[in-house]
């Protein structure tokens, strides 16, 4: 062939495979599920917009002044720009490698490094993927070196390191982002759950040890705090962390039904929230993350909602219900935003990470 891209329909396709010395059973599921092939794997990439004649989705809703819009849901490789060939899909589904085309399963744990890429983990395939947003490239590891990952629950990366926890394997994994093994940090850790980087500092969250642990970027430990109880600065299985660009720490409480903020330090400063069934309560806290004005979001998987409060403390809305529907949740978990003021949220049961943005800040 020449240097030019030929582009196949079905016909240039059904042709191909009844001039090809197949099987019988072969060539007759080829001609039987062209049609449907093509129509699942376009040329060109897909990417996930909402129509242009449909009304934004906002919240709160009218007639209240808007502060967060939907934007998007991710839930495959085609929904970031990302399209595997026509033949690299059906040799996907020939021989059964590629389940799912690598839909989402259960997204877990969410990240952006300093150029915004985002990171995140899948705990129902046991993968850890890195989204590079200048080339348009999703990577995706279910092992590094000789390590498989088991229970992927959380990532940070800082410069071209990924720094991943994995409760069931009790350690964090070190990994550059072209796949290549650094090292497995593993000290005291028991149930690490969540990760945070502050200040050339990694900061992992345990739940089982019921403390951060603190390690400088080459995983040697550097120190810790906190200890089971329901005291300030103490914790009833902490399962998330994020930070601030004060540098300082938020720690989901989860038992307790609060986060917690410390300084870079693990000095306590403050909390926010009890246990509750109220506006400003908890149930089931899991992701927190601050955005560029200070503002805080926590998720509640109970509530399938996140909750927005101001620096204080003070509650400023809410978005979210159950259900499957745009700005509905089941379980979510992760939650991560961006310098755009985008706020991704694993939407884990609903196998897909929806996007939002911050339109007017309260």
């Amino acid at each position: 062939m020449s240097g030019s891209r030929k582009d196949f329909d079905a016909n240039d396709m059904s042709t191909l495979a009844r001039n090809r010395n197949w099987p019988a059973a072969v060539r007759d599921f080829f001609l039987g599920g062209v049609g449907v092939l093509c129509c699942l794997c376009p040329a060109a990439p897909l990417a996930a917009k909402p129509a242009t004649n449909a009304p934004a989705l906002v919240w709160p809703a009218p007639p209240d002044e808007p502060r967060i819009a939907y934007v998007r849901s991710l839930q495959g490789p085609p929904d970031f720009g990302v399209q595997r060939s026509v033949f690299g899909r059906l040799a996907g589904w020939l021989t059964g490698s590629a389940p799912e085309n690598g839909r989402l399963l259960k997204p877990f744990g969410l990240a952006f490094d300093e150029q915004d890429n985002l990171c995140f983990t899948d705990t129902g395939a046991n993968a850890v993927s890195f989204y590079d947003r200048a080339a348009k490239k999703l990577r995706r590891w279910e092992q590094v070196g000789k390590i498989h990952f088991v229970s992927p629950v959380a990532v940070a990366k800082h410069g071209s390191v990924l720094y991943v926890a994995d409760s069931a394997l009790g350690s964090v994994v070190m990994f550059g982002d072209q796949g290549r093994f650094i090292a497995e940090i593993k000290a005291d850790l028991q149930r690490p759950a969540g990760l945070t980087i502050v200040s050339n500092r990694l900061f992992v969250v345990d739940s089982l040890a019921q403390a951060v642990f603190i390690f400088d970027l080459q995983g040697q430990p550097v120190g810790r705090f906190g200890r089971r109880g329901g005291g300030a600065g103490e914790f009833n299985f902490p399962s998330h962390l994020g930070s601030d660009a004060a540098g300082r720490l938020y720690v989901t409480d989860s038992m307790n039904g609060r986060i917690q903020i410390f300084d870079g330090l693990g000095r306590f400063l403050h909390q926010v929230g009890r246990l509750g069934d109220v506006p400003g309560c908890f149930s089931r806290p899991k992701g927190v993350a601050v955005d560029r004005a200070g503002h805080l979001y926590v998720l509640d998987a109970n509530f399938d909602n996140v909750q927005l409060f101001d620096e204080t403390g003070r509650l400023l809305m809410a978005l979210g219900q159950p259900g499957p529907q745009p700005g509905e949740f089941w379980l979510p978990n992760g939650i991560a935003i961006n310098a755009a003021n985008e706020i991704y949220i694993a939407d884990t049961y609903n196998r897909r990470i929806q996007v939002f943005r911050l339109i007017n800040p309260p």
